[in-house]
């Protein structure tokens, strides 16, 4: 037990996920017995009031059934609770409740019960008040000076004062400038309200100054009292305090002196009456709440403050005097006297944990036995430190990071896709120009072994492709039991996808005996969807702008048997030429040489040669396996199409900057649009408005900039988000072909994917440019580097969009350019070594300086730049459908 532990002397929970704030906390003698003995009042947001009045046993003991001495429901949510003398006629205490929109006034009683039952408490309804306007908090006191019964202030959620004299409702004041109502405090030494605004500032109203200020039937009062009829309302003091406050309270030493004490964000200040800063002191944690009460040293003030860090603090005047820790975070502290016991420490959390406390030390009876001790023997240590450490050698080779108990899958997911299409499609509100958009099911089956709860499957696949459901919740899965789901996909956008792979992921929880709720994991599932769902047999094209190549180590294969749903019924004599179209409208055209091992692919767009070659490759690569041939491969001898890349890049950069400008313009007009809103506010307030010189026209032609802009703005993201999937498209076709020309292994093929591709969606705040640039600039300085001085060089830390995309295109040359000299991609540091192989064939020096890499960019031109025709080696038929010859 901690030595600063507050001692628990009696705690409750008060009902089930109930919500508490400061003002639900009250601590008075309600039911008028004049014994001195304090009840506690705690009032919640679902309108239970419940009043206690604890007595245990002993010290900690939980609550008993004859604590609680009355518990209602009255239905509105209650905001705050006060005991005062609230009644006409009388000078007994009451009980005022603050609800949203009423104020209720009750009397609490008790008789004395029969034989063993106790006392039986009532609650009476002495009056009510029904708000106009969203209560937000309330004071009460002698305002005005009266005597013998206490008047109530309520703080409207609009910054409106509304003042209460006992049965009847005496006035309404609008405070000037109120944004957001502020803590509220009666100070009756001065006979003041004080709060803190919504500017930060400290602010003090005379009673007497709202009393004869001008009523506040409208919210424009103070735009009136500007003009002279009736009282202004002005402010006593102000002061600054630049941080908002969450609390204030009025602590008095005498007649002749009070202080204000404000607790802030990050500081609690101690103020004179006339708004000077007595001390004030910064504050090691988040506060929560806050209680000053007069201390015993004469002239100074005790302050209880509690923070987010389950602590209480006591501070006399700025000096800390002591620190206790608390079971939960307070929201509401009060001290009172209990059960004969005075100063204890009522603390309430938001979640409803009540607790009476005191502060002091309890004596530990506890004493540690001795040790033992006996004789170490070091040989038989290194003998026995030796053996752990083989057992953890053998562990880690043979298990890896999982235990061996763990291997065996809890959950297995597997995807099947449907080979036909959906007899009926489940497209809809699609933006293909085609008629009829088809759908294919898709139907993921999830096994698992053990019991599983709230497991959440989610499935992800690349737009424009759209699932018809893409979140499934399972609440309680039994052992060896099988749940299958089952969704469609369809093509909603008039472009193509980057990929047509799904992921499904399943997370769900592992139970364990050390974590019963379990350990959160995590399996996924991919599948491939097929090439049908976005592509139509097309005619193959005579003539196209773009053009690459792929060579085999194989005889080549009929397109019939590689695409056997892309036939072209008028032509089957062609076997070697095939046509696709697009559901986006761009066709593509695959060529099978009849002597070379060589495969063709042209089309008019360069980003939509990506998925017919990968396609291509891949079923090459299961029509040769199923042959029984496991030495297949592909390759790539043309020259990199960098220059159709790069063309790629800049139209995606340009749609950024045009978003940057776009915003910008839209923010101006924005600003033009609020500043004339408010000239004609201004004066149509004016009881002599003057002309409006053609502000209302100005406003109109503002407005119709605003929705223009705004339309620009949504349509250049769309436009930015298809040149996105397009780039990214570009960019697996890149990676591909660098793959196939240099005979990367996987391993640095997905370092490559890894530096290319390292967003799924693109953003204003991270782009794809800046990213890429700082991806590829680490390579060539630490695996791709040349000497031991570009590994010293570090990278900046901040990514920003860059100006244009010069030094992004000047990178991924260089990267090329080092790839073809013998570089190697690889993420260890040993092998971050300057590079020392040279291909055959004498290439030059890689440069250190920018100069240099000026002249090796020219150098690299005739190496990496294609003028449209990707293939000059080989010389092609004039008509393509004809077959391609060497």
């Amino acid at each position: 037990m901690s030595l600063f532990k507050a001692r628990d002397w009696w705690s409750t929970v008060l009902g089930e996920k109930e919500e508490f704030d400061q003002g639900c906390l009250c601590l008075a003698d309600v039911d008028n017995t004049g014994n001195g003995q304090d009840k506690i009042i705690v009032g919640s947001f679902m309108g239970y009031l419940r009043i206690f009045n604890p007595h245990p046993v002993k010290t900690g003991d939980g609550t008993q059934a004859e604590d609680l001495l009355l518990e209602v429901h009255l239905r509105d949510p209650i905001l705050q609770v006060e005991v005062g003398k609230f009644v006409s006629g009388t000078e007994m205490l009451h009980l005022a409740v603050l609800h949203s929109r009423k104020l209720c006034v009750y009397s609490i009683s008790g008789t004395l019960g029969n034989v063993e039952h106790g006392n039986q408490y009532q609650i009476k309804l002495m009056y009510e008040h029904n708000l106009q306007r969203t209560a937000c908090n309330m004071t009460y006191g002698s305002f005005g000076g009266v005597k013998g019964r206490d008047l109530i202030c309520i703080q409207s959620m609009d910054g409106m004062l509304m003042v209460f004299e006992q049965e009847s409702y005496a006035f309404g004041r609008f405070l000037p400038g109120s944004l957001l109502p502020g803590p509220l405090a009666y100070s009756s030494r001065t006979d003041s309200f004080i709060t803190v605004s919504s500017c930060r500032q400290v602010e003090s109203y005379k009673y007497q100054v709202l009393a004869f200020a001008t009523d506040a039937d409208k919210r424009q009062e103070t735009e009136q009292q500007k003009l002279g009829s009736g009282k202004r309302l002005v402010v006593d003091w102000t002061l600054n305090i630049g941080e908002q406050a969450l609390d204030i309270c009025i602590v008095s030493f005498n007649q002749s002196a009070s202080s204000v004490f404000v607790l802030g964000e990050r500081n609690f200040f101690c103020l004179k009456d006339n708004g000077q800063i007595r001390f004030m002191k910064k504050l090691d944690c988040s506060p929560s709440c806050f209680l000053p009460y007069c201390s015993v040293s004469e002239g100074t003030t005790n302050t209880l403050i509690g923070n987010h860090n389950n602590m209480l603090h006591i501070y006399q005047d700025v000096t800390l005097k002591w620190a206790t820790q608390l079971p939960h975070i307070p929201v509401a502290v009060r001290v009172g006297c209990l059960h004969d016991l005075k100063g204890v420490i009522v603390t309430l959390s938001d979640d409803g944990h009540l607790q009476c406390s005191y502060l002091g030390t309890d004596p530990s009876l506890f004493q540690a036995p001795k040790v033992e001790s006996r004789e170490l023997h070091y040989d038989e240590l290194d003998i026995e430190l030796k053996e752990l450490q083989k057992i953890i050698k053998d562990v880690n080779k043979s298990q890896g990071v999982w235990p061996m108990t763990e291997r065996e899958d809890d959950l297995k997911v597997s995807a099947m896709v449907s080979p036909n299409f959906d007899s009926v499609s489940q497209a809809t509100d699609v933006e293909v120009g085609t008629d009829l958009v088809p759908s294919v099911t898709v139907k993921v089956t999830l096994q698992n072994r053990l019991a599983l709860q709230k497991a959440k499957l989610s499935v992800y696949v690349q737009p424009p492709l759209v699932l018809t459901c893409d979140q499934f919740t399972f609440e309680f899965m039994a052992p060896e039991m099988s749940r299958t789901v089952s969704f469609s996909v369809y093509l909603k956008g008039s472009y193509t996808p980057p990929q047509l792979e799904g992921n499904a992921v399943v997370s769900y929880s592992r139970p364990s005996d050390r974590n019963p709720d379990g350990i959160p994991r995590v399996i996924q599932c991919k599948f491939r969807l097929p090439l049908k769902l976005i592509c139509l047999p097309g005619q193959p094209s005579k003539t196209a702008s773009h053009k690459l190549t792929i060579d085999t180590n194989k005889s080549p294969v009929s397109l019939l048997s590689l695409f056997p749903g892309f036939a072209n019924l008028s032509e089957d004599d062609q076997v070697n030429v095939m046509g696709f179209h697009f559901l986006g409208g761009s066709r593509v055209t695959l060529l099978a040489s009849k002597t070379s091992q060589r495969y063709r692919i042209q089309s008019e767009q360069f980003e939509d040669l990506w998925l017919i070659t990968n396609e291509l490759i891949i079923r090459l690569q299961e029509y040769f396996e199923k042959q029984g041939i496991k030495d297949f491969a592909c390759s790539f001898s043309g020259s990199m199409p960098l220059q159709e890349y790069f063309e790629l890049i800049d139209h995606h950069f340009e749609l950024r900057i045009n978003g940057e400008k776009l915003e910008e313009l839209l923010s101006e007009r924005a600003i033009q649009f609020r500043a004339i809103q408010r000239r004609l506010l201004t004066r149509f307030k004016d009881k002599t408005p003057a002309p409006l010189q053609h502000l209302d026209t100005l406003l109109d032609g503002t407005y119709k900039q605003v929705i223009a802009l705004a339309d620009a703005v949504e349509e250049n993201q769309d436009n930015l988000f298809q040149s996105f999937t397009k780039l990214r498209s570009a960019t697996h076709l890149v990676i591909l072909l660098i793959g196939l020309w240099q005979k990367l292994s996987p391993d640095q093929v997905a370092i490559l994917e890894a530096a290319f591709l390292p967003l799924q969606q693109d953003t204003q705040e991270l782009g794809w440019e800046e990213t890429v640039d700082a991806a590829i600039s680490h390579l060539l300085k630490t695996c791709l580097s040349k000497s031991s001085k570009e590994q010293a060089l570090n990278l900046s830390s901040q990514l920003n969009i860059p100006k244009d995309t010069s030094r992004l295109k000047k990178h991924i040359t260089l990267l090329c350019d080092r790839l073809a000299k013998g570089g190697r991609l690889c993420l260890s540091t040993d092998a971050a070594a300057p590079q020392t192989i040279v291909m055959p064939g004498g290439c030059t020096a890689i440069p250190e300086s920018d100069l240099e890499e000026r002249s090796i960019e020219q150098d690299s031109t005739e190496l990496f730049t294609n003028h449209k025709h990707l293939i000059v080696e080989t010389p092609m038929p004039v008509s393509p459908l004809q077959g391609v010859s060497e």
